[in-house]
C-alpha cells in the first residue's frame, strides 16, 4: 500500500508500504489497523468520499482529490484478497477540506481530540440511560451543541440531533434536562439512528452509499431542513436558529424550554 498525500494530514506517509489488516468504525471515524502497530484513521467530514479510479469513462484530473492510495495484492499467493484491487488507485476526494486522514500508533488518539473523547456508541449496550443523564446533567452547554461534541454519545450529527430533540420534545437551547426527559431523548436518539440506517442514510447533496446511490431518509425528516413548515405534531411553523454555530430547527410550541 502506498499513499501520496496532497494536503495537510497527520503522518499519512507512514501508511506507505503497509498492509490493511481490518476496517472498523467508531462514531464518524473509520479505523483501519495496518501492520507495524499502526492505525489509519479517516474522518470524511462533510463532503469526503473514497472512490476507485477507472470506470467506463476513464479517469479525469480532479482538483478535489486530497490523497491517493495505491493498493497492491499481498505477496501471499494463498490470500483471499480481491484480485480487482491489484495496483488499484483509491482517491480520497474532499470538496470542503473538512476531512481527516491520520496514521497513529494503535489506540493512541491523542492527536485526534474528538476521537479520544468520544462517548459510547448509540446502538450499543454501552449507551446507558443513567450514564447519559449523568453526562447531560454535568454539562453547562445547551443540549444541542453538547450532543454535537460527541462526548455524551458518539455519532449524532446535526441532522439527527434536530430529529431526536424534536421527537423527545426538548428545546435545543435547554441547559437542564431532567432524568425523565433525558430517558426520552436516549430513546429518541436510538430510534432516529436505527430508522436512518434502515433507510440507508440521509442524502441532500454529497452523501452516497457504496454503490453510488442516495440514501432514502431525507424524505422522512420532520425537523432538520424543514424551517417554515408546519410541525407534524401541533401545526406550529418550525423555526430555524443558529446555535453553537450550527443551523438548528425546532418547534417553538412542542419544544418549549
Amino acid at each position: 500500500m502506498s499513499a501520496q498525500p496532497q494536503a495537510r494530514f497527520h503522518a499519512v506517509e507512514k501508511a506507505a508500504g503497509r498492509r490493511v489488516l481490518d476496517l472498523r468504525r467508531r462514531g464518524k471515524y473509520l479505523l483501519a489497523p495496518i501492520d507495524g502497530g499502526l492505525e489509519l484513521i479517516v474522518h470524511l467530514g462533510m463532503t469526503g468520499s473514497f472512490r476507485f479510479r477507472g470506470g467506463a469513462d476513464g479517469w479525469q484530473p480532479d482538483p478535489y482529490v486530497r490523497a491517493t492510495f495505491t493498493l497492491s495484492q499481498p505477496a501471499d499467493p494463498g490470500s483471499d484478497a480481491d484480485p480487482d484491487l491489484h495496483n488499484s488507485e483509491l482517491d480520497f476526494r474532499d470538496v470542503r477540506r473538512f476531512g481527516t486522514l491520520a496514521v497513529v500508533a494503535t489506540g493512541d488518539y491523542s492527536a485526534l481530540a474528538t476521537l479520544a473523547a468520544l462517548g459510547p456508541e448509540p446502538l450499543s449496550d454501552d449507551f446507558d440511560p443513567l450514564r447519559f443523564h449523568t453526562a447531560l446533567a454535568a454539562s453547562r452547554m445547551a443540549v444541542k451543541p453538547y450532543l454535537l461534541t460527541q462526548r455524551p454519545v458518539a455519532g449524532v450529527g446535526n441532522i439527527y440531533a434536530d430529529e431526536a430533540l424534536w421527537r423527545a420534545r426538548i428545546n435545543p437551547h435547554a441547559r437542564r434536562v431532567g432524568r425523565e426527559r433525558s430517558a426520552t431523548l436516549w430513546t429518541a436518539i436510538r430510534e432516529v439512528l436505527a430508522e436512518a440506517i434502515e433507510r440507508e442514510g440521509t442524502t441532500f447533496r454529497d452523501y452516497r452509499m457504496v454503490n453510488g446511490e442516495s440514501g432514502r431518509n431525507a424524505d422522512f425528516l420532520v425537523a432538520y431542513g424543514q424551517a417554515g413548515r408546519a410541525c407534524p405534531r401541533c401545526g406550529t411553523a418550525l423555526r430555524k436558529v443558529v446555535l453553537g454555530g450550527r443551523g438548528t430547527t425546532y418547534c417553538p410550541w412542542c419544544q418549549r424550554r
